[in-house]
């Protein structure tokens, strides 16, 4: 698995100057949106850099190599894939799922795997790159150039996320866009808005759904 082989090349983008302004931004976003609970999971969770900054207590994936880091950032781990989450119905009250959704092969399944775990009434918040923006353009172009992560991924848009939570159940709630500035990836980012709505010169967009 990618993920397992690139833990530390990943984890360390955090660090770089473009990665922890855009990473602050991005929990903004979300702080913006939802609160989080005691029952919280994040999907995806990686090595928990979203989760332990803010207070997830459970993280899924399957990359242990990941889920390692994640543990000692404080993230009670569980290893396994979105289309098919290790958890009873109604576990949660919160969902969180950040740069995730779009490196999955079937995210109408986890979609409707979320549905399944949440609590009536639940939130599940989907923070990611949409396919109408400039910046899946620039991602893609590095996966066409050989990235060994991009390569793998499907950016989805809007549309397409809001018609697979609609299809499981789920009513959008709210949304938040942040970087709004035109694409990179080596200086810290200096547009510092997160707005509400969907904005398609984002880089990064926040959906807020509730569990019908």
């Amino acid at each position: 698995m990618v993920f397992n082989e690139l833990v530390k090349e990943y984890d360390s983008w955090y660090e770089k100057p473009f990665g922890r302004s855009a990473y602050e931004l991005e929990l903004d976003c979300i702080r913006k949106l939802t609160r989080i609970p005691k029952r919280s999971l994040e999907v995806g969770v990686g090595t928990g850099r979203f989760a332990s900054a803010l207070g997830i207590r459970f993280g899924l994936d399957p990359a242990i190599e990941m889920l390692k880091l994640a543990k000692e950032r404080g993230v009670k781990v569980v290893a396994g894939v979105g289309e098919d989450m290790p958890f009873k119905g109604e576990s949660f009250e919160l969902v969180v799922s950040v740069v995730s959704i779009c490196f999955v092969s079937e995210p109408q399944r986890v979609v409707g795997e979320v549905g399944r775990i949440l609590v009536p009434g639940g939130r599940f918040l989907i923070g990611s790159v949409l396919a109408d923006s400039p910046w899946a353009d620039f991602y893609r172009e590095k996966a066409r150039r050989g990235h060994p992560i991009y390569k793998f991924a499907r950016f989805h848009s809007y549309g397409e996320l809001k018609e697979m939570l609609l299809r499981e159940g789920f009513e959008l709630r709210a949304v938040a866009s942040t970087l709004m500035e035109a694409p990179q990836d080596k200086k810290p980012v200096r547009d510092k808005r997160v707005e509400k709505g969907f904005i398609k010169e984002a880089g990064f967009t926040c959906l807020l759904a509730e569990k019908i």
